[in-house]
């Protein structure tokens, strides 16, 4: 006998359907699994065998086919044992029920339970999309909720459609679908207001580097900031993501998704709010961009809708850092591999941080602690010159703080809080969003041409800059960016002299170096 039974693969982030075919027939007793499992997929036979015998059905001496189509698509993880299990147990006709309306997803354990797996949300995206009643395990079900639309949107719904139920247990499902027990349903999961345990008041002094910070989050520039060891680089960096507006449930799901598929657990107690990730100096290529047999996020996606830092970033592999050139122009990263290839959103805010020598220190300290010899000091600034210096918009030094600013007492400071300057760039966001659809990082050169008109006094700027500081075409559109970014803070509508002044001065590495 052949039975059909319908559930989904991970890829990326997406969830194709996969239709699990299992044919009982007579011959030599086998079990065998075709449709391009990997490793994982194959030994599920073994688990299903188990959990079928333990739940006391019987396996009958029959060769058993499992056929998991489309056969051209890669199949991994243990997501396909729950379907394999009935499917079995309906082609050997021991379960006599139809699962037409049903999706299902889940590993099992020898005992029968249905445990857990990676990448639920995009199922549930998908399932609702086809109006189908998706089963997953118990331990999916605060994940999933964040996806679960309300039923008033299907049309004329069947009994279950569009419905996510829930089941602990290979027996507890079967007396189910036989009209004997009753599944939990999973209910839609309202997005809680994000809470941040760190505000930008918190640190004292560096003026002109909160203004950059905001410059950074109003506008969606990336920023590198260089200054010796305890200027507060990694402080200031670790609070921009408290100036970036709350998450729309679109972009919420985006993120969730991104870490589903990625096997990280969401923090649904603290809502769904941008995240900073911080990769370690050492991390490779495919821990920051992605990879793997099966591709998986890398730091990049993970830091989706946030921001992405780069700490002690000379530290960092040159074959990493060349590898960030492409996502940041195109915000999205492709990882091809033999068998699979597969597409993540990455449209992160970079901000990177640095020592200006090899010391730390800059080159004309007044305490005379750079020892540095100008060869090493070369040395150490070419690794992060070039390509991905031109690629990042703000440069700005770091400062030490002055002992007056340590010693000021908090209560009596009137330092902003993150909360009152995220209302300013949620309200730029918007402005941005409704004169050219998009952040004024993101303008293409048609848009510049179109949202920044430049006078006579300012095009001479920018040209005495552009012979001085050898820029390149790509920067000169960066400072267009920054100083239409630095109008609207301001409330103008037009581009002046002083915006483009400051914008050329957040350029100065390209000139000078970094010292």
């Amino acid at each position: 006998m052949l039975a059909s039974v319908v559930t989904r693969a991970s890829v990326g982030i997406d969830a194709p359907k996969v239709v699990v075919e299992v044919h009982a027939s007579n011959g030599l007793p086998g079990f065998s699994v075709v449709g391009l499992p990997e490793a994982s997929v194959r030994e599920s036979k073994d688990r299903v065998r188990s959990a079928l015998l333990s739940c006391g059905f019987q396996l009958p001496p029959k060769r058993i086919t499992v056929n998991l189509a489309p056969a051209d698509l890669p199949k991994s993880g243990g997501r396909y044992d729950l379907a394999i299990a009935l499917g079995i147990l309906v082609a050997t006709e021991q379960l006599r029920v139809s699962l037409d309306d049903y999706e299902f997803l889940g590993e099992l354990s020898l005992n029968g339970e249905i445990r857990e797996v990676p990448g639920v949300l995009p199922s549930v995206i998908r399932a609702q999309e086809a109006a189908s009643c998706l089963v997953i395990p118990a331990g999916n079900l605060k994940e999933a909720s964040l996806a679960i639309k309300p039923a008033e949107v299907f049309d004329e719904p069947a009994a279950e459609a569009g419905k996510v139920l829930v089941a602990n247990h290979l027996l507890q499902l079967c007396r189910f679908l036989m009209d004997q027990d009753t599944l939990i349903e999973a209910k839609t999961q309202l997005f809680d207001q994000p809470f941040y345990d760190v505000d930008l008041s918190d640190v004292r002094g560096q003026a002109q580097a909160k203004r950059v910070l905001e410059l950074s989050a109003s506008g969606g520039h990336s920023l590198l900031m260089v200054g010796p060891p305890g200027s507060g680089k990694s402080m200031l960096a670790q609070r921009l993501v408290t100036l970036l507006p709350e998450l729309n449930r679109e972009q919420a799901m985006e993120l969730a998704t991104i870490h589903s598929v990625a096997g990280k657990r969401i923090d649904l107690e603290n809502g769904i709010r941008r995240q900073i990730v911080s990769p370690h100096h050492t991390a490779s290529s495919a821990a920051l961009v992605g990879g793997g047999s099966v591709p998986k996020p890398g730091a990049i996606s993970l830091a989706h809708h946030g921001v992405l830092f780069l700490d002690e970033l000379p530290e960092f592999s040159r074959n990493v850092l060349e590898a960030l050139r492409e996502p940041l122009e195109t915000r999205r990263v492709e990882i091809s591999r033999v068998s699979q290839q597969a597409s993540y959103p990455a449209n992160f805010l970079l901000v990177a941080a640095m020592n200006p020598t090899p010391s730390g220190y800059f080159p004309d300290d007044p305490h005379g602690r750079c020892k540095d010899s100008p060869d090493q000091i070369a040395r150490y600034q070419r690794k992060v010159s070039g390509p991905l210096l031109d690629r990042i918009d703000l440069h700005l030094e770091i400062p030490p703080v002055d002992f007056d600013s340590l010693q000021t007492n908090v209560s009596s400071t009137h330092e902003e809080t993150s909360e009152q300057i995220r209302e300013r760039v949620t309200r730029l966001h918007d402005m941005q969003r409704r004169r050219q659809g998009c952040l004024n990082s993101e303008l293409t050169s048609v848009q510049i041409k179109e949202h920044i008109e430049i006078d006579q006094q300012g095009s001479q700027l920018l040209k005495n800059a552009i012979e001085k500081m050898g820029i390149s075409a790509r920067s000169y559109h960066r400072i267009l960016r920054i100083a239409r970014t630095l109008a609207d803070m301001e409330g103008n509508d037009d581009v002046k002299v002083p915006h483009l002044a400051e914008a050329i001065g957040y350029r100065s590495f390209d000139r000078n170096g970094i010292n």
